[in-house]
């Protein structure tokens, strides 16, 4: 089964999805280790992040699964 420019663009758009994810998902470190930082418990982070990853794992499923026409 090979893939064709359309499946392509998809496979890359959910790649892209997955990455900002992955973005959204870092920082909130604390620069001394004595003090605990509780920006890590964030809304972006814990709940919007997972979000997009698990978005742009739907969309990788469906660039390798459907069958798209040339």
């Amino acid at each position: 089964m090979a893939i064709t420019p359309k499946g392509l663009k998809y496979l890359l758009a959910g790649l892209v999805v997955m990455v900002s994810g992955y973005i959204l998902m870092t920082g909130g470190g604390s620069s001394d280790p004595e003090v605990f930082n509780y920006a890590m418990f964030d809304f972006r982070r814990l709940v919007a992040a997972p979000v997009v990853i698990i978005l742009g794992i739907i969309i990788e499923v469906v660039a390798i699964m459907k069958v798209f026409k040339k």
